[in-house]
């Protein structure tokens, strides 16, 4: 199917955060990569995504896409939820025969709701999605796909068994190379990252349980699955090539400093690359961060963890004391 995946325009001001569609502005513009959205865009062949508020598009300039396509995936959020059901039904009056689906935490936690809420809306793919949109987008019979909501011919709604939690996490394909294809990279922006920056996952899920974190319990789990350090660096050395403006590196893993053998090993494949990398290091989430990472000190490498500790000197060595502001001025 020719598949649409749309971050929906949004009201002026919009700010966007940490892939999701958080309905919010403030003083400053920041915007985070659709990387939810851009990861199953990369399963799904002849794909295009869109990310319409840092574009700054409107509804009427995404028009020509909708016309063209078989299938819309929307993010969506709970903040956001209501405009997004909104969308999906002006797009079915722009295209009656398109096929709608949502993803995100909101509609893994409540499927039944979200459908019964967003008419317009034909599935909502519940927890880890990447491999459940690319089958609804190989336009497989909708009964079979594990992990999917969906409303039948009918009317009613059916809820398919759950999909397997992803153990091999080198099965899913780089998402740079989609934002290449069809992202601005300048439209990014953070508070506490250089610009231009680039950000993506080398793992999901966190082994804690902190009650006011939304995402291992709704879509990553209680077991940190990473990718294989030699995959990691693979992409870096692409986007590092496919991206010379790019400034800074961004892990978006919320628990990239629970695994330290791993990091370490990590940290000295990056630093063959020389390219300035960060991420965060969750603290107070009960991770701990290496004394040092066996970083050589060549032009551009440091390392930076935005979270409860701060940057690493010229050695590479981190200093574990905690430090909640950001990391060092941008």
């Amino acid at each position: 199917m020719r598949t649409l995946f749309l971050h929906p325009p949004s009201f002026d001001g919009f700010d966007g955060g940490a892939g999701a569609r958080y309905q919010m502005t403030r003083e400053v513009r920041s915007f985070w990569y659709p990387t939810w959205l851009a990861q199953p865009a990369a399963l799904v062949e002849g794909s295009k995504l869109i990310d319409a508020p840092p574009a700054r598009l409107s509804f009427e300039d995404i028009v020509p896409d909708i016309r063209e396509r078989d299938l819309v995936v929307m993010h969506t959020s709970t903040p956001s939820f209501g405009a997004d059901a909104r969308t999906a039904a002006r797009i079915k009056e722009v295209n009656p025969h398109i096929r709608i689906g949502l993803i995100g935490a909101h509609v893994a936690v409540d499927p039944e709701k979200s459908l019964e809420a967003a008419p317009a809306v034909d599935f909502v793919a519940r927890n880890e999605f990447d491999f459940t949109i690319k089958e609804v987008a190989e336009d497989r019979p909708l009964e079979d796909i594990k992990g999917l909501s969906w409303r039948n011919s009918a009317g009613a709604i059916v809820h398919n068994e759950p999909r397997e939690i992803l153990a091999d996490m080198d099965q899913l394909p780089w998402v740079t190379p989609v934002y290449k294809r069809d992202l601005k990279v300048e439209n990014y922006f953070s508070g506490y990252l250089k610009h231009p920056y680039v950000s993506f996952y080398t793992g999901r899920g966190c082994k804690s349980r902190c009650t006011f974190c939304l995402w291992p319990q709704t879509i990553g789990g209680h077991r940190y699955r990473v990718r294989s350090v030699e995959d990691v660096a693979a992409e870096m050395k692409w986007a590092k090539a496919a991206f010379p403006q790019v400034r800074e590196f961004f892990f978006d893993d919320d628990t990239l400093t629970d695994n330290l053998p791993r990091v370490e090993a990590l940290a000295v494949e990056l630093g063959k690359l020389g390219v300035t990398w960060s991420s965060y290091h969750p603290g107070i989430a009960g991770c701990s961060l290496p004394g040092h990472l066996p970083v050589s000190a060549g032009e551009g490498e440091r390392l930076a963890v935005s979270r409860g500790e701060r940057a690493a000197d010229a050695t590479g060595h981190a200093d574990r004391g905690a430090q909640l502001s950001a990391p060092e001025p941008r």
